[in-house]
């Protein structure tokens, strides 16, 4: 049993659920204190190289997500198995679990290989994936920040390919959804916070993206939102060390593979 059954279908929960935990989760570290001394860039930086106001990010993240909720319930609506008695029947946690990591490699594969791509294509590049990387500093409020048709292809339709391909039930991909959410949301964040179980569980985290973000780092961690597995595959992986800066906080610098 779930929290909401009763008061809405998995079916709904799957489709906003993530928008509601995007904005939360965002918000809240938009809400936080400055704190400098965690931050990979300084405000000023900020300020300086980022190409766009907030406003427009957060409309533009508010065009992917309504496209997102109508594929999402398309989807929901073609793919609901109803037993005999008009209950979804739910597998067990074990089998949860293996859908869920199914989902993570799924979805990781799909957005490396797109994403690369639009970094390769000129056009696309220009036309499209520019718009993500005029936030040069990124931040929270942003990490959904792309052209729609880049939230088409990339979030959008990979997300749909990796609740597809697991196999996995409206009410476990409300878990999936939600999560892949929380990870996309951090790693865009620009805070290296001490404790936080994602820069402990993922080499991919808000430092390895932060890479990618800027100019020497463009060509290279490609891989998002989970591992850095493709990264390292194919050449694309570039490490890197945090050196503290000395007006306090810290700086994702590259390093040579």
């Amino acid at each position: 049993m779930v929290f909401w059954e009763g008061y809405l279908s998995d079916e709904a929960m799957g489709t906003f659920a993530p928008i509601v935990v995007y904005w939360l989760y965002a918000g809240m570290y938009q809400l936080l204190p400055p704190l400098d001394r965690y931050r990979l860039h300084t405000r000023k930086e900020e300020e300086q190289k980022n190409l766009v106001p907030i406003s427009l990010v957060i409309k533009g993240v508010l065009l992917q997500q309504l496209v997102q909720a109508v594929v999402a319930h398309i989807l929901f609506l073609l793919t609901s198995k109803a037993s005999s008695t008009g209950l979804t029947v739910q597998p067990s946690i074990p089998v949860q679990f293996v859908q869920i990591i199914i989902a993570m490699l799924v979805m990781d594969t799909w957005q490396y290989f797109v994403h690369r791509y639009m970094h390769q294509n000129k056009f696309l590049y220009r036309h499209v994936h520019s718009q993500h990387h005029r936030l040069v500093v990124p931040h929270a409020i942003g990490a959904l920040y792309n052209h729609p048709l880049e939230g088409l292809l990339l979030d959008t339709l990979g997300g749909a390919i990796s609740f597809l391909i697991s196999g996995m039930t409206a009410q476990t991909a409300v878990l999936f959804f939600c999560f892949a959410v929380i990870k996309t949301v951090d790693d865009h964040c620009g805070l290296w916070l001490p404790g936080n179980i994602f820069h402990i569980i993922f080499q991919n985290n808000t430092a390895y993206h932060d890479i990618h973000h800027q100019l020497q780092g463009t060509k290279y961690n490609y891989s998002q939102p989970f591992f850095p597995i493709w990264d390292k595959l194919l050449g694309t992986h570039m490490p890197y060390s945090l050196v503290m800066r000395q007006e306090g906080g810290y700086e994702a610098q590259p390093m040579k593979d």
